[in-house]
Formats: C-alpha cells, structure tokens, sequence
C-alpha cells in the first residue's frame, strides 16, 4: 500500500466517490480481490475512477437474492446497498466483450453519507473510517489465537484454503487484520462478510468473524458425515456385487458338474419354453435373455430387460378359452340380465350363431350405439357369459395419447405395453370379449391420435398381427371379440365407424321402464338397503308416477337413483322406529319421498282450436307430444316464427306458408293474406332447442286452418315432412312417436304412407287401441285433421 494507506486519511475526512455496487462480494481493506464489472452503470462509474485518481467506494448489495426477485440486481438503487463499503484502489483493468476485469487493492473503510447523483453512475459523499485504536488486552490475545485455531482446524476439515495463504494467516500478529483475512478466505456469507466489515471495536470484529467460523466448520462437519455414510453404502453395493459374481461363477460350475444349479435365467428359460410363444416371439426372448445373462448385476438396464421378458412371458400366446355358444342359452342369459331391447338382442343371437357355425365371425365388431343408461356395457358381460368366454372393459373416455393404445418405445422409463395388450394379459386368455367403452369421447392432441391406432386393431384384416411399441413383436388380435360402446355416431371418425357393426339402442318405452323397475331395480335396491326381511311392495303405478313426474331420460339410471332414494328413506325410518312393518307405496305417497314432481306430463288439448295442431317429437328420453299455434295479425305478409326452432325446423315452416299461399283458391282461403296481414308461428316450451323436418304437415295443417277458420280435431296428432307440392315424406323414431302421443291420450295418428312398415315395432297393446290414418298429401293429412263440421 506504498501509493494509498489508511495513515492518509484522517477519520473524519469526507471525500466525493463513484459507487459501484457488488452482489455476493465484499472488499476489505488491505486485501486484493478480482472482480468483473457487467452493469451499465458501474461501468461508467469505473471510467470516471480511471479518468481521475483511481479511487472507487465498493458497498456490498443488500440480500442479493431478494434484490434479484424485486428486479433490482441488475440496476441496484441506493437504498438497495449497505451503509459502508471500501475504498479500493483500482491496480488492473482489462475490457473484453462487455465486462471490466479488476484486481482492486482495499485502502480503507467509508460510511456513506450523502447519495450526490444516480445517473449517469452513482456519486456519494463518504466519510472516511479508518481502523480504530485498540489495546491489547489478555482478552484481545485469546480470542485472536482461538479465531486462528479454528481457521487452521477448518482447513484441517476440507475447507479450500491455499498452503501459503494459509502460512500468512497464521503469522499475522494483528487482531483487527486476522478477522478481515478469515473472513476472505471462508466461506462466508456477504452478512457474515458484512457484519465483520462494519464491525467498530475489535472486540465485535473477532465475535462476527468467529461465529462465521464455527458456521463454516458445522457445515463442514456435516458433509464429512455424509461423505462417510456414502462411503459405507458403497462399500455394501461393492460387496453385494461381488457376492453376485461369485454366485453366478459358482452356479456355472454347478452346471458344468451336473450338480442341477439353478439360477434366475434358467428359471426364465423354461418359461420362455412354455409360454407358446410363435417362433419369431421365442427367438426375440431368448436374445433378449442371452443379453441379460451378460450383463452385470448392478447395469440398471437389467431390471428393463426382466420387466420386458415378463410381459412376454405373460402374454396368452397359446392360451384361449373354449367357446361353448348354445343360441338358447345365450337367448335366456340375455333375457334375464335385460328387460326388452327385442330388435338388439335378435341382431346378437344371429351374430352368434354366424360364430357358432362358421367358427369366426371375421370382419364383424360390434358397435353399441344409444343414449346412457341403455345397458351397452352390461350386455357385453351377459355376451361374454352366454359364450363363456371372459370379460375386460377398457374405458376410452379422455384418451389423448396414441402409446395408450400401442404402447410405449422400451427407450423411455417407466414403458408399458398399450392398454389393449395389458388388457389381454390381464384376461389370461387370447379370445376374451373385450369392450371398448365410450368410443365417441376419444380426443387427440400433439401426442398423436389414439383413433388411428384403434384402426389396426379394430381392422379384422390386420389385427392378426398388431404391432406394440414395447413389445416390438406381433400379436395376434383375431380371436378378440371386439365390442365398442358410444352415445353417439358423429365425433366417431368415418374410417374407424367403417369398420364396425352398428347395432343403435333406442331407449326404453314407458311400459319397459316400469317392468324393469318391478322386476330388477326393486328387488335390487330393497336387498342393498338392507330391507330384504322387510315387506316393501311399490305399486306399479306409482312407479309410472315416477317415471313420467322425476325421470327424463332414455335409460333407466335416474330411475333406479329416485328408488334408491325411496328405500333409503324407508331404510332410515326402520333404523328409527325398528319393528318389521308392512311397506306399502302408492302413486299418491311419491311426493312424500321425492319432493316436488319435477316434470309435467304433457296432455291433448281440452278442445278443438282453430290454428292449434298436435304435432309429435322424439327425444333421447322418447316420444312427445308438441303442440304448434299459429295466429294472424295485420301486417305486410311476414311469417314469424317463434319457439327457438333450428333452421331445418324454420325450413320446414316457409315451406309449409309457401304451400299455403300457392293452393290457397283450392284450400278454401280467402283474402290477400300475404299482402295484409303476418302469420306467427309458435311451438310452446321455447327454452327448449327443437329442429328437423317432421314437423312440416303439422305446421302445413296450423296455418291452412289459421287461414280458413277450420278447427284441428284435439284428438288427432300428426307428423310428417311435407314438400312445397305437398308431398308427405317418411320420417324416423315412429314408435317412440306413437307412444308418446299414446301416453298423452291420443287415439288417431298421422303418419306418411312409407312409415306403414314402422308398426310392427309399436307394441301390440298400443296398436290395438290407436288408429292410424296413412297420408301421401298433405291434402290427406289436413282431411284427417280437421273436424267434421
């Protein structure tokens, strides 16, 4: 310190200084330190230094961390930095793509006391702080030697302290210096450096820079410890292998003498042989094994190759379960397991015996297609019973990726075979029935598309050899039986419904819905609530009360959940009251147990009206009736139609006041209606989206008698499209149509001349007290409609 010495400063000396602020870094007086300066502004701080006499106050940033998370470390302000640095002497600068490289020489302390400018570098005023007087005392002495003791056993522990650096600090005889060199060389903290720094008596000094010590030497303790239980887990791994290598040499010699050695891979071997494996398969597995044997016992590839030979060996290669189909056991499986579905269950029996005759029904996956709680999956088990062959569902709902299907490449950890093949696994046998639910939910994303793997395995032409990632050998998928479910048919993509049977599930009737509750929903849940020893009968009518007031749907799911809430009230009040009273529940008893009703059935008309028809709907739930109102007012020859109908439904309206207006002479009709006057049409329940074109005769039939004045008999519904020459064409859902018209107390029904056909599926019962009148004309359809005067 020959040009710059704290002797040249008097302690109360205050000097104007560049500031550059250091992050993880602080700089002691009478210490050369490396630095590297990056930001903007220190820069330019440093150049001013240089231009000048080279003397730049260094302050320590204030919890560096924290700065970095507020944004602050790249651009510190000054209340972002501590009170007192050092002014250090600037000895070596090197400039080099951005970055000042320094070596600084610490001259002596300052407390900074006035922040003169932030821009375009940081500018203070400091007072000078020069090292303070001190006696040394007994006390000063002892606790310098202590603080040099515990620095020699630090680097006695690990720490990483040069040889010479450590023979200089051994040989300083000043307190006040000591404490500054170990604080440099330690590990220590910028708040540890910091408070040693700052510190105003040497007592202090000493104090910090021990407790920075004794921190240094528990980390140190503690990586000692841990390095020496690691060492002992070595050691162990290390025996354990050689222990391993012995066994497998000691095994081969076994082998050799004829001795009957036994060993893992041998154990492997044979099931290798026994698993049926094709040619192909075994030659893959015994290559697979051979590098096994080969490999060391602690490579972490051997557990890959064991888990990869055991799904091999797990497949059904060669196992498959005897088929045993008798089409009238099958017929009476059916029977008991589902109530109704007649049209369903006869396309099963003939898909049946085609596989009881011919061995093979190739080329045939079935598809189930209805709305929920229809029975798609559970008649896939009654399909596996009948056959006796085992059942596995696989729910593709939400699936997205691709190697859930084929699987996952054996490079990536944790690899699986897709969860087709684990589902053949898991049946144990190559000819399972197995179900494929919820088809239609299938999505795909950048992880490929898990419908385009359903083709190979779903296509009877290429499923005899399916090609899984993981397993890289094929299967043979033939002898599946392959049963898909779905709600619907449109998110299903073309070329996989292509290769599937249709078989659709239209719901169940009213009439079914109450049989099915009588016979199984009751009994099932009655022996659930533990009520089997307790009398309960529920009146089949009230059963229809809770079909048609608490239940909208095609399946029979919130029925059996509004039944279980029935027992379960009667379930609680036994538990209360006890005793083994007789249960008996009526229609008008329902409200008590379910609460308000929550649908209204929908009723014909009190009357004949004038421009109100009875038209008929289907719904996923059935069939109903809709009700169509036409009215007139004076206008401009607008058609208005109200009641959100889709557009084919809004098609359907223009073409019917088209065919009005075109035959109005011939109709009867009088006056310039399409000049005049507006026709509202409306279809009640408008909270209710409604569209498609059978509601065409209907509406055709409300503005003819709008316009002529002519009442639409209340006791006459009627569906049908109708063209603009008045053609009436075929329409679908005739049966669930009819009954619905049926429930609501209608006796006549319209229907197109091609829909004739479509009565043999109404249930007899209905058809012997309904009337159907078959119209080709719209002419027909209003003749039948209107009331004989």
């Amino acid at each position: 310190m020959a040009e710059a010495s704290q002797d040249m400063y008097h302690p109360t000396e205050k000097r104007v200084l560049p500031i550059i602020p250091l992050k993880d870094v602080v700089v002691f007086p009478g210490v050369a330190a490396p630095l590297a300066v990056r930001r903007a502004r220190s820069v330019r701080a440093l150049d001013a230094a240089l231009a000048k006499d080279k003397l730049v106050l260094f302050v320590p940033q204030k919890n560096p961390s924290a700065s970095l998370r507020a944004g602050a470390a790249n651009d510190p302000k000054p209340e972002d930095l501590y009170e007192i640095g050092t002014i250090a002497k600037v000895r070596e600068s090197a400039r080099q793509k951005g970055t000042v490289r320094l070596v600084v020489e610490g001259v002596v302390r300052a407390r900074v006391q006035k922040i003169l400018a932030s821009d375009p570098f940081i500018k203070a005023e400091a007072e000078v702080m020069p090292t303070p007087k001190f006696q040394k005392t007994d006390r000063v002495d002892a606790e310098g030697v202590s603080l040099m003791n515990s620095f020699r056993e630090c680097v006695n522990m690990g720490a990483n302290v040069p040889f010479d650096v450590l023979l200089v600090v051994m040989n300083v005889s000043d307190p006040w210096q000591l404490a500054d060199l170990v604080a440099v060389n330690l590990d220590f903290t910028v708040e540890e450096r910091y408070a040693v720094l700052s510190s105003r008596t040497v007592e202090d000094k000493l104090a910090h820079a021990r407790e920075g010590v004794n921190r240094q030497m528990k980390v140190l303790r503690m990586a000692r410890e841990l390095q020496a239980e690691t060492g002992k887990e070595i050691d162990k791994m290390q025996k354990e292998m050689f222990l391993r290598e012995q066994l497998k040499t000691i095994e081969k010699e076994l082998g050799h003498l004829g001795g009957g050695g036994h060993s893992e891979a041998e154990e492997l071997r044979k099931k290798i042989e026994a698993a049926g494996m094709p040619e192909e398969v075994k030659a893959k597995a015994l290559k697979e094994l051979s590098r096994m044997q080969a490999m060391p016992s602690f490579s972490p590839e051997l557990s890959y190759i064991r888990g990869y030979l055991d799904w091999l060996i797990a497949m059904p290669w060669s196992v498959r379960d005897k088929d045993e189909i008798s089409l009238r056991k099958a017929k009476k499986v059916l029977d008991e397991d589902h109530f109704g579905l007649a049209k369903v269950k006869e396309r099963i029996l003939d898909f049946l015996a085609v596989q009881k005759l011919a061995g093979k029904t190739r080329g045939s996956i079935l598809c189930f297609v209805g709305p929920p709680g229809t029975g798609k999956t559970s008649i896939g088990k009654s399909i596996a019973r009948a056959m006796g062959r085992k059942f596995f569902r696989m729910s593709l709902g939400g699936i997205r990726d691709e190697a859930e299907i084929r699987g996952h490449r054996r490079t990536y950890v944790g690899a699986l075979p897709g969860r087709i093949l684990q589902g053949v696994a898991q049946s144990k046998t190559r000819n399972p029935v197995f179900m494929l639910d919820e088809i239609d939910k299938v999505g795909n994303d950048f992880r490929g598309d898990p419908t385009a793997a359903l083709l190979e395995a779903l296509d009877p032409e290429q499923n005899n050899a399916f090609g899984d990632h993981y397993l890289e050998v094929p299967f043979d998928l033939s002898d599946v039986f392959f049963i898909t479910t779905a709600n619907l048919l449109d998110t299903i993509p073309p070329a996989l419904r292509d290769r599937m049977e249709v078989i659709e599930y239209p719901g169940y009737t009213e009439e079914e819905k109450v049989r099915i509750a009588v016979d199984y929903l009751v009994p099932k849940a009655q022996k659930e609530h533990g009520l089997a020893s307790t009398k309960v009968k529920i009146a089949e009518k009230a059963v229809l009360r809770v079909v048609r007031e608490y239940t909208r749907e095609a399946g029979v799911r919130n029925l059996e959940r509004n039944l279980m809430q029935i027992f379960r009230k009667i379930a609680r009040k036994v538990a209360e009251n006890g005793g083994s009273k007789a249960w008996a529940i009526g229609p008008d008893d329902i409200p008590a147990y379910l609460g308000v009703p929550k649908f209204r059935q929908q009723l014909a008309e009190k009357k004949d009206a004038v421009g109100v028809v009875t038209g008929l709907a289907w719904t996923e739930a059935g069939g109903e009736i809709l009700p169509i109102e036409a009215t007139r007012m004076p206008g401009k020859g607008q058609l208005i139609l109200t009641g959100q109908l889709g557009k084919v439904m809004q098609e359907s309206a223009q073409a019917a006041h088209s065919y009005a207006r075109a035959n109005a002479k011939r109709l009867g009709i009088k006056g310039d209606f399409n000049k005049d006057e507006d026709i509202h049409v409306h279809v009640p329940q408008g909270a209710i989206p409604k569209d498609g074109p059978s509601a065409g005769v209907a509406m055709t039939a409300a503005i003819v008698s709008l316009l002529t004045g002519k009442p639409v008999r209340r006791s006459v519904a009627v569906t049908g499209e109708v063209t603009l020459r008045g053609h009436v064409l075929e329409i679908g859902g005739v049966k669930e149509k009819v009954l619905g018209a049926h429930r609501a107390g209608i006796r006549t029904v319209v229907l197109p001349k091609d829909n004739e056909k479509d009565l043999e599926e109404i249930p007899a019962n209905v058809r012997k007290v309904m009337k159907f009148v078959f119209a080709e004309t719209a002419d027909q359809a209003i003749a039948a409609l209107f009331a004989r005067r």
